[in-house]
């Protein structure tokens, strides 16, 4: 066996969950190592939404207009009837941008290619993916783990202060952990295939025999290729044939027209939907993100996005208890996250009972944006206030730089640091922290709320001060007089003091 090699964090799992928390990592300079088991990237489309939330998560890891480029709006819904007629509908309602939500569609792009976006990233900033690289085995102690590779070159032996499993819903780090994972199979079997075929116009997502669970099959065009998606629920046993033949009788079966051929297929899956949560998010020294820790039927697009959210919410934690913050602050990941996870699972599932009668559209629910943590204990805020609170979403705003440049607070929060927001103060008011980016908003300010915008999201009065943590929620809303309540939050969660 190799001699062992020491990284701060070890991820086992290079899929969307894997990534993120890869680009973040690297990003704050930490040392980690990425293995995924298998020899390729994965080639389907499976997570083919990314919801507005997560747009903002892309946009602070620098591959937004990437992915914008590379995918597409959703097309219009079209579902047929038995005679050949159809009806065309919004797959989901319309919503146009405002200054404190910039991005309020999902965005299409086929899983393969977001995570060919995220790798081109992560290859921008240093790292990339070990593949046919798998963890076989593991050991903790008070000071980390001790884990056993398999690759190429035979077995080695790492030594890393942290493990994230990011390993899928079958995880390898989770059954070694005896971490249970209670849930249900939710009695739907179904197929899913990327293919290029003819007969159906690339304008729409053609639905048929809906509400019908024996005929049901829906075929989308994925956008930024020339496939198309199948998607329909299949027998619960038996082997479905996935060759261009097969399909293309398939989909003569179920929508009576023979002018629809496939002639290639790239992808194909046939799976039981499964609505599972963890017991537990991390173990010691050990942590679960993505699919590892929840899994959810496909309704609504909400997989990916949570999984990319996990990942988003431990990376800034992992990276700040690695440079000397208290360990307890990742205490705070499953106490924020499984909630989140708990609830993303019934709406799926509750949306998978709806797309069983016919019943398509999407609506704010699945867009991520009211996301929150306002009851962690990352959440300070006195006096209680109305409106925007600790532990919600900081909201976007147009604003101008005391140099006349236009700008846009999301601007401000982009990278690694805490924001520090004060409303109609003084600079001297605050001490300068490292890590933490100050800026005051207001006439005398770097800052100049020149719409109204700022004010009209964050609803200060004067002298308050806003706290936005490095993934884009608030922290804590203080006041001018609690300058030691702010300091008091900033070393105990993030191990940061005021500079001499």
């Amino acid at each position: 066996m190799k001699a062992q090699l020491a990284v701060d964090v070890l991820i086992c799992g290079a899929g969307a969950a894997g990534l993120t928390l890869a680009i973040d990592l690297a990003r704050r300079g930490i040392s980690f190592r990425l293995i995924e088991k298998n020899h390729q990237p994965f080639q389907g489309s499976r997570g083919k939404g990314i919801q507005p939330r997560s747009q903002e998560v892309f946009e602070d890891l620098g591959i937004l207009d990437r992915l914008m480029a590379v995918g597409g709006v959703y097309p219009t819904d079209r579902r047929y009837r038995d005679d050949g007629s159809y009806s065309d509908a919004e797959f989901t309602a319309s919503k146009a941008p405002t200054p404190a939500e910039p991005y309020r569609q999902p965005l299409m792009v086929p899983q393969f290619l977001t995570e060919q976006v995220m790798r081109e990233r992560l290859l921008e900033l240093g790292h990339w993916p070990e593949f046919g690289c798998e963890l076989v085995g593991f050991e903790q102690d008070a000071d980390g783990v001790t884990a056993r590779l398999a690759g190429q070159g035979g077995e080695e032996s790492l030594r890393a202060r942290w493990l994230v499993g990011a390993d899928g819903g079958r995880s390898f780090v989770r059954h070694a952990l005896a971490i249970g994972f209670p849930g249900k199979t939710l009695g739907v079997r179904a197929l899913v295939a990327d293919g290029v075929l003819t007969g159906l116009t690339r304008e729409a997502w053609h639905r048929f025999g809906e509400g019908d669970m024996q005929r049901q099959i829906a075929i989308c065009p994925l956008a930024g290729t020339d496939l198309f998606q199948l998607q329909g629920p299949i027998p619960a046993e038996g082997d479905i044939d996935f060759s261009a033949e097969g399909l293309t009788a398939l989909i003569a079966q179920r929508t009576g027209r023979a002018d629809v051929q496939v002639h290639s297929v790239s992808w194909s899956s046939a799976y039981t939907m499964n609505a599972r949560l963890a017991d537990h998010y991390c173990l010691r020294r050990v942590l679960l993100v993505g699919d590892a820790a929840h899994i959810h039927p496909p309704t609504g697009g909400q997989g990916l996005n949570t999984s990319v959210q996990d990942a988003y919410n431990l990376g800034w934690k992992l990276a700040a208890v690695v440079q000397g913050a208290p360990e307890a602050l990742l205490d705070t990941y499953e106490e924020e996250r499984r909630p989140v996870a708990a609830s993303v699972l019934g709406l799926s599932t509750r949306l998978l009972g709806e797309m069983q009668h016919g019943e398509l559209r999407r609506g704010r629910e699945v867009h991520q944006l009211d996301i929150g943590y306002p009851e962690s204990s990352l959440a300070l805020q006195h006096p209680v206030r109305s409106g925007i609170a600790a532990g919600d979403r900081a909201p976007d705003a147009p604003v101008r730089g005391a140099a006349g440049q236009a700008l846009r607070l999301f601007h401000l929060f982009q990278g690694t640091h805490w924001t520090l927001l004060g409303y109609d103060v003084t600079r001297d008011s605050v001490p300068a922290w490292p890590g933490v980016q100050v800026h005051i908003v207001g006439p005398e300010g770097d800052v100049i709320d020149e719409q109204g915008q700022f004010q009209r999201a964050y609803q200060l009065a004067i002298g308050e001060w806003v706290l936005v943590r490095p993934d884009g929620y608030i922290g804590a809303i203080v006041t001018s007089g609690q300058r030691e309540e702010l300091e008091a939050y900033l070393l105990v969660h993030a191990g940061i003091s005021p500079s001499a």
